[in-house]
């Protein structure tokens, strides 16, 4: 009876189901039509669907007004279910602490949009949006080499508005009595708008209401451009316009060319693989767009003697991290490997500073592949648990839950969003290469760049330091808060 029963329980629900086409599958995501076809022409093609390629295409909406024939916005998403996406595969925090003032700004901005959320995203006649938000403090903890450097970046976040307060060996001690302490100098620890929440809820939302404000989507790759650029005399050309961007339908061999009028290359991980596409002429893209995709991994654990609710979001001195997943003795964490610049530090250096750097690469960390998704689990347990346990001891009897992986979109060159226009691609857009920092800065992104575009300036905040200039003057903007 009881295999009966389970038997109509699934029935049922299959039955709400939408009914699948011929050889197509039975669900469809919300917002997207049957036909994943695009239409012929849109003003702008936003090229990823992501959350910040989402949080693009609703400010578009939003800013363009009230006007009688509004700018048709179209999304294109190569993963329609979202299993390989950046977005709902991170751990989904929100921080005021970093070291580059447009970061601070854009994370200010954003804290402000999420704590208003319904009132942005919120969609009359649909249930209220609940990002699931979990306010609690980062707490970066220093060595007494760091210290110095920590202090002084603590001051700067304060001098732009954000509230952080520095905590000493003792101070740490009394807040956090479940911490060792030995080798930490001094933390920083955030006070306000700083926390985690439920990335997919973002997305959804930022999806939900630009569908809402007319933006179509569809499933499919952009593989091709068609551009004005002359290939015959390639010598000449100094810049060029991109006239169509080829859709590759999912499962299919066919295509669709979509005429545009502005291109907004939001494809994340991929963006600098966009560069690369059929049809833009390679003298054009120079120099390339330095953003790969990393693969970084997320664990989940039980610990029940573990640090509880006053559990902050902790970036240990080596790098690991860890925050409370949840009320039940449940946390989740990782590590990325070290950054070494194989070319920052060389430009004027003595050769025994060489040969130390050039060491320094040889034995680095290797990056995992990021051909696909699958999880290392000895890297939990090599990497990641001993750094755990010497800073909690409770952790030491730590039981492994789950694992994930996803990808950063990462900028080699300087670990920070490149926003704003193509130098010689007159009318695309780029907003890519957060480096793990893209679900929190996506309410700010998104709207610089529908700011850029439809007002020709940034107006809410001035983030023109993070445009392509500095890739080509090659004078990088570290961030050094990476975590």
């Amino acid at each position: 009876e009881l295999g009966q029963t389970l038997e109509r329980m699934a029935q049922t629900l299959r039955d709400q189901l939408p009914s699948p086409g011929r050889g197509k599958p039975g669900w469809i995501p919300p917002g997207t039509h049957p036909d994943p076809r695009p239409p012929d022409e849109a003003d702008v093609v936003v090229v990823g669907g992501g959350v910040v390629g989402w949080s693009v295409a609703y400010w578009l909406k939003v800013l363009e007004g009230r006007r009688r024939h509004g700018m048709k916005v179209l999304v294109v998403e190569r993963d329609p279910m979202y299993s390989r996406a950046s977005t709902v595969l991170s751990a989904g925090g929100i921080r005021q602490q970093f070291s580059l003032r447009e970061n601070i700004l854009m994370s200010r901005f954003s804290a402000s949009f999420l704590r208003d959320i319904n009132e942005h995203l919120g969609v009359p006649n649909e249930p209220p949006i609940d990002i699931q938000f979990q306010p609690s403090g980062y707490l970066f903890l220093a060595s007494p080499q760091n210290a110095a450097a920590l202090e002084a970046t603590v001051q700067f976040q304060r001098d732009e508005g954000a509230q952080v307060t520095l905590l000493s060996p003792t101070q740490l001690k009394t807040k956090f009595p479940w911490m060792n302490t030995e080798d930490v100098a001094v933390a920083s620890y955030g006070l306000e708008d700083e926390g985690w929440f439920d990335p997919w809820t973002l997305l959804n939302a930022f999806r939900r209401k630009a569908i809402s404000l007319g933006v179509e989507s569809c499933s499919g790759e952009v593989r091709a451009f068609v551009t004005s650029a002359n290939p015959t005399m390639p010598p000449a050309q100094s810049s060029a316009r991109i006239r169509y961007v080829h859709v590759h339908m999912p499962d299919s061999l066919e295509y669709q060319p979509v005429a545009c009028a502005i291109v907004v290359n939001a494809a994340g991980a991929w963006a600098g693989k966009l560069l690369e596409a059929d049809g833009l002429p390679r003298v054009l893209c120079r120099p390339s767009l330095p953003i790969q995709p990393r693969k970084r991994y997320v664990f989940t654990w039980h610990c029940p003697n573990g640090p509880g609710l006053s559990c902050p979001f902790l970036i240990d001195t080596s790098g690991a991290y860890f925050r409370r997943d949840g009320f039940a003795g449940n946390y989740l964490g990782g590590m990325s490997p070290t950054e070494v610049s194989p070319w920052g530090p060389l430009r004027s250096c003595t050769p025994l500073f060489f040969i130390r750097h050039l060491q320094s690469i040889l034995f680095q960390e290797e990056e995992p592949d990021p051909s696909d998704l699958s999880v290392d689990h000895d890297y939990f347990q090599e990497q990641i648990w001993p750094q755990l346990a010497r800073r909690v001891p409770a952790f030491e009897s730590l039981r492994v839950g789950g694992s994930w992986a996803g990808y950063y979109d990462y900028n080699t060159f300087d670990q920070n969003g490149v926003l704003g226009p193509h130098p010689r691609l007159e009318n695309m857009i780029l907003a890519a290469g957060f480096s793990g920092h893209g679900l929190q800065h996506a309410p700010a992104a998104g709207r610089a760049v529908a700011e850029l575009l439809i007002k020709g300036r940034y107006e809410t905040l001035d983030l023109r330091r993070l445009g392509w200039d500095r890739l080509v003057d090659g004078e990088p903007l570290k961030e050094h808060g990476v975590v």
